[in-house]
């Protein structure tokens, strides 16, 4: 068992019995990955990771044990054949982790497939069930100090390509050929695309706008909204520029505007801080402003193994805020037909506030036109 899975199993038994949490199940998904390692393939054959107080095991197809066991083979495979199902071995997986008896205190991982999580509980007494925010959930949205030198290498490549992108733009270029560019950069430093979202003129008016064949022309707007995948952690930032020689004034006040945004945002995150306030404290400056319709998003998600994960800074979210947090701060103004700003970081809560991973400005750039 690595030492990275043993300090993680610990620290999950440790959150089950502050939870009183007999048994805790993941699906093939992220947390699994977070929590052993194991990244198995996906698809109708039940795959799940069971945890208790004392032992663990892996419910796994036999077509797929060899290739997961390279990933992890500290905790025992639960093998089954497509000839034979998986009630069988899962009913020797439960036996084994003593959990027979009635009325346990499920926790199951909301990703995990419906009928896998019914397989599951269908083998059990009466189980009470919820989700893992007190526990995986919790535990994943509080980073170490690996995990966050991770994201900030990761945040610090996708500084370059943005870097690259901007100063790579020509008339006449399409927003696929920026995305390409931005894409090459990162396989050429050893990383993987997670998405890239490149938007000219009034694109950039639709958030999450699917990159496509419109050309760059003098006077737009430009938005790039992109991150990449380092060693298994992500980056995610935008920021945004002017294409041309005069900027309208409405883009220059409204660039503004987002910036007092982030900075409000920045200013609320603190330890013990709500999630709610950190999106009231953005929200607020673009309201006051009156623009308030025009931002009609969150302004923040978690992200760690995930791009988006929580903890989310949302008015309805009044979650707590502990360090160890890493999430974005990302307001923004979207006016139909014309142009849309949004300015973008992640950010890492330290007991004092927040650090931004990425080192590159968030000044909206003025391009002159080449």
């Amino acid at each position: 068992m690595t030492d990275i899975t043993e300090n993680r199993l610990a620290r999950l038994r440790q959150r089950m019995a502050d939870t009183h949490t007999d048994l805790v199940a993941i699906g093939p998904s992220s947390h699994m990955q977070w929590l052993l390692g194991l990244n198995p393939h996906g698809d109708e054959r039940p795959v799940m990771a069971l945890v208790t107080a004392e032992n663990a095991g892996v419910l796994m197809p036999k077509l797929n044990a060899d290739a997961a066991r390279t990933q992890c083979d500290s905790v025992p495979f639960y093998e089954w054949s497509d000839t034979d199902g998986p009630l069988d071995a899962l009913t020797a997986l439960l036996t084994e982790l003593d959990v027979k008896r009635s009325g346990l205190s499920v926790v199951l991982d909301e990703m995990m497939r419906a009928d896998f999580a019914f397989l599951l509980l269908d083998q059990l007494d009466a189980p009470t069930r919820r989700f893992t925010q007190d526990t995986v959930g919790l535990l994943r949205a509080e980073k170490d100090a690996d995990e966050h030198k991770l994201l900030r290498d990761c945040a610090r490549l996708n500084d370059s390509a943005f870097e690259l992108a901007f100063a790579s733009l020509r008339t006449g270029m399409s927003e696929n050929d920026v995305k390409t560019i931005i894409v090459d950069h990162y396989r050429a430093h050893g990383a993987e695309p997670a998405f890239c979202i490149v938007a000219f003129g009034p694109n950039s008016a639709f958030p999450h706008h699917h990159t496509g064949a419109d050309v760059l022309q003098p006077e737009m707007a430009v938005l790039i909204d992109a991150g990449c995948r380092l060693n298994g952690y992500p980056s995610d930032m935008t920021r945004c520029a002017w294409y041309g020689d005069t900027p309208e004034p409405e883009f220059t006040q409204v660039a503004g505007i987002v910036e007092d945004a982030v900075q409000a945002a920045l200013s609320a995150a603190k330890p013990g801080a709500a999630c709610s306030a950190i999106d009231g404290a953005a929200r607020g400056v673009i309201e006051t402003a009156g623009y308030g319709a025009a931002f009609s998003h969150r302004t923040g998600h978690g992200l760690g193994v995930d791009v988006h994960e929580p903890p989310y800074m949302t008015a309805s979210n009044d979650q707590a805020l502990t360090a160890g947090n890493v999430f974005s701060i990302e307001p923004g103004i979207y006016l139909t037909d014309a142009f849309g700003i949004r300015l973008e970081d992640i950010v890492h809560l330290g007991p004092d506030g927040p650090e931004v991973l990425s080192g590159l400005s968030r000044k909206v750039l003025q391009i002159a036109p080449r």
